[in-house]
């Protein structure tokens, strides 16, 4: 397995690309039109589009270029490299525990590890301030995303239902379902129809038949450990490398530390660290695409004479507003054995909840999922959050075949003082370590009892008894808002900084609310969105 210092620049479409005693010798380090720090989800998309449409690409992954073939194994305890491995400080009423649920490390981010849920968002979700009158609406509509919503589905051969009862997208998705489904999501799907709440197998970005030299899915139910037959997405093993075919140079294990300004206010080039020695790129265009803890922190950490309080921040919020999906589990024990790492961690859901009814006491609403686990994930979960230990603890493991999993996707409020600040302690990299501060509101643990409620009747309903909740967070999203006024928001509806007309943040950093259900989808519909934005601003000129 490859480790943090083996930099690795890629210029062909296999894995292992030709290696660099010299950083200075890469392609584009004095004339790259576009450079772009992350290489997840949304870096993937951009990467690969603004390849496509001849710019010149440099891409900055402070991770490991991944081999699946190599690296990846059946493996939980190993496979905990892939996600975020340094240090995050977290406080509030509800701390945020960061890794595998909420933030990767390498080319592909957390679309290594994800399990592949693939959801558009609502018409709703964009507007909650004129439907519910919480919260703000976003700038720009479900119409507006729609058709890169289409453009990716079909781009990455998502598999889902023939109909889909939720939102506005109605269904067909290009490929079919994956079955057969688990256990686990059949007494789901069973426990749903006995209530009169519609289900469906769940749209995944796992292929169901052959795609692009790629397999089907077998059902071996590694996701989240990442995927060795490549059988699901990952910007890794799809964008990634077509990018780096039609040009692009991806710097893996460079850590960026620091945004430098010209004496116009534009982004001169960004400084970043491999092997404890520093370099600098430069470019005409820089995006951040990072994950939401460390956006922020590298604008807050840039701050220079004209922006004293941080890159971009004028209006005062970056940082502010993070909103993780409330993402608890709630565990049922059956009589039969259920055998909960068996297939698809997700393989069934609903979307019956997801929308605001006034009779439940609180707007919004939430997706739940069947959802596999792994024994050393579940039991770490019973200790670390459920506070479940010692006999208590071997006596449910040991049961562990016997046990269902319904896991909720509850959309979380926007508030101000759910952020992210810089903290007094430093990392390798004399960065300020970032503190992230989150508490639930009121409207969102109503939400989170409602949700454990119905799943509790669910598995209920199927001859479940339910044993314990585990609480979780997942979905970090928010902390650089998007929105038409500078004075309230970081980046404008395409994502350029209001502040600053060279610098794009393209993330779900951006998101103006969290919405009920899986966001990567959303972020890369956004992504392809803004690439598009910086297609056409170039051949008007603009920038």
């Amino acid at each position: 397995m490859k480790n943090n210092h083996d930099f690795v620049t890629h210029n062909c479409d296999h894995y292992d690309g030709h290696r660099y005693n010299n950083l200075n010798q890469r392609k584009y380090k004095d004339d790259a039109d576009i450079c772009i720090v992350g290489a997840g989800a949304a870096g993937g998309v951009l990467a690969y589009e603004l390849s496509k449409a001849g710019f010149k690409v440099v891409v900055i992954e402070a991770g490991p270029y991944w081999n699946p073939q190599t690296d990846f194994a059946s493996d939980e305890l190993s496979m905990a490299s892939l996600g975020w491995q340094d240090t995050r400080l977290s406080t509030g009423k509800d701390p945020i525990s960061f890794g595998h649920n909420n933030s990767g490390r390498g080319v592909g981010g957390g679309t290594v590890h994800f399990t592949g849920v693939f959801l558009r968002f609502h018409a709703s979700d964009f507007k909650v301030k004129t439907l519910d009158g919480v919260a703000e609406d976003w700038p720009f509509s479900y119409e507006d995303l729609a058709p890169y919503y289409d453009k990716i589905e079909r781009d990455i051969a998502v598999s889902g239902p023939q109909e889909f009862p939720w939102g506005e997208f109605p269904g067909p998705y290009p490929y079919p379902v994956r079955e057969p489904i688990s256990a686990n999501a059949q007494l789901f799907r069973r426990g749903c129809e006995r209530l009169g709440i519609p289900s469906v197998v769940t749209p995944l970005a796992i292929l169901s038949a052959p795609f692009e030299g790629r397999p089907p899915c077998i059902n071996r139910g590694f996701c989240n450990q990442g995927c060795l037959p490549n059988a699901k997405f990952s910007t890794l093993i799809h964008h990634i490398p077509k990018a780096i075919q039609l040009g692009a140079e991806i710097l893996s294990d460079c850590m960026v530390t620091h945004i430098a300004l010209n004496k116009e206010g534009l982004v001169r080039g960004v400084t970043f660290v491999h092997d404890g020695k520093e370099y600098s790129q430069e470019a005409k265009v820089f995006i951040l695409s990072n994950f939401v803890v460390e956006t922020p922190r590298l604008l807050l950490h840039s701050a220079c004479a004209k922006f004293p309080h941080g890159l971009a921040n004028s209006s005062g919020m970056v940082g502010k507003c993070i909103m993780p999906h409330s993402s608890h589990d709630l565990y049922a024990k059956f009589d039969e054995e259920v055998r909960l790492y068996k297939g698809t961690p997700v393989l069934a859901s609903t979307q019956e909840f997801y929308e605001t009814d006034s009779v439940r006491g609180f707007v919004r609403g939430y997706t739940l999922h069947a959802h596999g686990t792994r024994p050393v994930a579940m039991a770490r979960g019973l200790a670390a959050t459920a506070g479940i230990w010692g006999k208590d603890l071997y006596e449910i493991m040991r049961d562990y075949n016997f046990y269902g999993r319904i896991t909720l996707v509850g959309e979380v409020l926007p508030n101000p003082d759910n952020c992210i600040t810089l903290g007094g302690e430093k990392d390798e990299y004399g960065i300020p370590r970032a503190i992230s501060s989150f508490s639930y509101s009121d409207n969102d643990n109503r939400l989170i009892a409602h949700g454990m409620e119905m799943s509790r009747q669910i598995f209920e309903a199927v001859g479940g008894k339910p044993a314990f909740v585990i609480p979780d967070s997942a979905h970090l999203m928010g902390g650089t808002k998007m929105g038409k006024d500078p004075a309230t928001s970081v980046v404008d509806p395409f994502c350029r900084c209001h502040d600053i007309s060279n610098l794009y943040i393209c993330s779900a950093s951006v998101f103006v609310t969290s919405g009920g259900g899986n966001p990567t989808e959303t972020v890369m519909a956004i992504a392809a969105r803004t690439a598009d934005h910086i297609i056409e601003q170039a051949k008007a000129g603009g920038h």
